[in-house]
């Protein structure tokens, strides 16, 4: 048996190092960061609490084998005592299970609880409804519920009491691990959504805790995706899967000692989760302060001075996708500011974008001229972080497209989406290539039309730079659900010579590159870690 402490200790390196970046909310389209080391561990605590690997066995316990009796006996009592409906029969265990340790047994959860139960009791009393947000994935099996007379749920929801044991079974509430033991009901009754399967033990002394631990295990759940049924968005765990699957059953005595070992290590788990969080957060404030002193620096020298310090540290400071990130926004607004390079004729300061450029607003094309061949319309939905995106098309026909000429995108154009969440996402503003043409600019995107002042190129890095991005408050448009045009207009540029911002251009592409590596090495690296968090756990099962 793997002394699963040790392994805790021994590699916590690996566990707190070894992160995975996933869609979420974030500036610039970002990704929260999940401790990918910490979850694999959690979910091998699991996988060697259920095959009888995390605790060491009592010769003095009583076989499973005995439990499974006295279920049984509890099962044709209530049977004959009218209490619950004669159980269909249970489907052949396969004949290759792994082998358990001594006392323990195999079985199917259709020997031990009764599946889908139904309750009687008077319309007026009060009892509990649990919808499937009430629910939650804790390892506890923790829920709340709300209180309904019984009669408003009795009909068209499923039902339950308290001990007995649901599972979600629609996606991606089943993956996510939300099940439930349901405990504190209201007169100890309750219904709730149909998206769950029910359990009821026959058995009090049955360990509830346990018998949820077996079915959040990554087996259980990666054996019961693979079996969904329906369609897309729409899946589903069968009745069958729920009541058939293979589950090990330990001696009752030693339910409880694995129970009281998931819950200590999980605590552990969670210190570790806590540590890595605190700690990242101090990175993070750390990295912020010192890219702070570059942007406030009193003159070139002290420029100079402040970026010196920071580049000794870079080992130690830029370790993250999120400090690279943070690095990037400085570096573009140390270029907008004119404290990138030295420049002789720097602006004496900002002026209104308009006396230098205007934003075209696109044509509202009604949605029933739209067709799936013709001219593609630039849509917001088009435009991601730096690059459109033709994923999701809708196109004008070529002869009605000759009469909005105007609205006609070119190659190089700047264009940026209207929509008013792009600020709390980051900007989503691309440079037109050749690839993207022909296409018509539709309502709420953005086209610059800019002056022979402006190099393109240079206004990108302004729009993408938090100079821009701190000017263009979404809370000034009075309730419209996107960014005027005036408002773009009225942000401050500065506007050096075109030579100058083609110097600045250049520079910036150049340390982007650099920031770039920077990533590419997190990502190697990162890879490594999970690589080795999969090792670990792999050698521990084995």
């Amino acid at each position: 048996m793997s002394d699963i402490a040790a392994l805790v200790s021994d590699h916590l390196d690996i566990w707190t190092a070894a992160t995975e970046r996933k869609n979420g909310a974030g500036r610039g389209g970002g990704k929260r960061k999940s401790l990918y080391g910490i979850e694999r561990l959690r979910t091998l605590i699991l996988d060697l609490a259920v095959l009888g690997r995390l605790v060491p066995q009592d010769e003095g316990d009583e076989s499973a084998r005995v439990l499974l009796k006295a279920i049984a006996a509890a099962r044709l009592a209530a049977v004959q005592s009218g209490k619950a409906r004669k159980p269909k029969p249970t489907t052949e265990l396969p004949s290759d299970l792994p082998e358990l340790p001594g006392g323990w047994c195999w079985t199917q959860l259709s020997e031990l609880a009764e599946i889908s139960p139904s309750n009687a009791s008077d319309d007026d009393v009060e009892a509990s409804f649990v919808p499937m947000a009430l629910v939650t994935s804790s390892i506890a099996g923790e829920h709340d519920f709300e209180v309904r007379k019984w009669g408003e749920i009795k009909k068209g929801f499923t039902h339950f009491a308290d001990g007995d044991v649901a599972l979600a079974k629609i996606t991606p509430c089943f993956e996510n691990g939300k099940a439930a033991i349901l405990q504190g009901l209201r007169n100890g009754i309750g219904a709730g959504t149909t998206e769950l399967h029910v359990a009821r033990p026959w058995l009090p002394e049955l360990n509830r805790r346990f018998l949820l631990l077996t079915m959040k295990t990554g087996t259980y759940l990666r054996n019961g995706e693979a079996k969904m049924t329906g369609t897309a968005g729409q899946k589903r765990i069968t009745r069958s899967y729920f009541e058939a699957t293979p589950l090990p059953l330990p001696p009752l005595a030693e339910q409880g000692r694995i129970v009281a070992k998931v819950d200590e290590l999980m605590a552990l788990c969670d210190a570790l989760e806590g540590e890595s969080a605190a700690a990242l957060a101090a990175h993070q404030t750390l990295v912020k302060t010192l890219l702070a002193t570059l942007v406030n620096s009193a003159d070139a020298a002290d420029l100079a001075a402040n970026w010196t310090r920071l580049e000794a540290h870079f080992d130690a400071l830029f370790t993250t996708e999120a400090s690279v990130d943070a690095l990037k926004q400085t570096i573009l607004e140390l270029a907008v500011s004119g404290s990138l390079l030295h420049v002789d004729r720097w602006p004496q300061a900002p002026v209104a974008l308009k006396s230098g450029a205007a934003l075209q607003n696109g044509y509202a094309f009604k949605s029933e001229w739209f067709t799936q061949d013709g001219i593609r319309l630039l849509r917001n939905i088009n435009i991601t972080h730096g690059s459109t995106d033709w994923s999701e098309t809708v196109c004008l026909p070529e002869k009605d497209a000759e009469s909005f000429s105007r609205f006609l995108l070119t190659e190089g154009d700047i264009v940026l989406t209207l929509d008013r969440p792009f600020i709390s996402t980051g900007t989503k503003v691309a440079q037109i290539a050749a690839s993207d043409l022909p296409s018509l600019l539709l309502q709420r995107v953005g086209r610059f039309q800019l002056s022979e002042h402006l190099v393109p190129e240079y206004v990108l890095l302004w729009v993408n730079s938090p100079m821009f991005s701190k000017q263009i408050d979404p809370g000034r448009s009075n309730g419209v659900p996107h960014i005027s045009t005036k408002q773009v207009e009225a942000a401050m540029i500065f506007i050096p010579s075109t030579d100058e911002q083609q110097r600045i251009v250049a520079k910036v592409d150049a340390l982007m590159a650099v920031c770039d590596g920077l990533k590419a090495g997190l990502t190697d690296a990162g890879q490594i870690q999970m690589r080795l968090a999969d090792a670990i756990v792999e050698r521990a099962a084995a």
